[in-house]
């Protein structure tokens, strides 16, 4: 596991619309969750495991909330991740 599963515990967020970055190219698929205020959610859908995600927010974004994080597979290229912002 690389972080907590359950976002919904704590402090109660504002998710906005999930974001399928299957077809977006790298350079534009992290710029949205920098467009976040404090205490909403950035929900993505991606092809491949984002454990490196995770630890990519966790090194390069200081206000990624990684107690808030969590991943749902729905299939063998389908992941849904919750990146909550601080």
């Amino acid at each position: 596991m690389f972080g907590p599963t359950d976002s919904r515990m704590g402090t109660p967020r504002t998710v906005m619309d999930r974001l399928d970055i299957r077809d977006l190219p790298p350079s534009q698929r992290h710029n949205a969750f920098d467009e976040l205020d404090a205490g909403e959610e950035l929900v993505i859908v991606n092809d491949n495991d984002p454990q490196p995600l995770f630890y990519e927010f966790r090194a390069e974004r200081d206000a990624f909330d990684e107690a808030g994080y969590a991943v749902e597979r729905r299939g063998p290229e389908a992941f849904v991740v919750t990146l909550p912002k601080k």
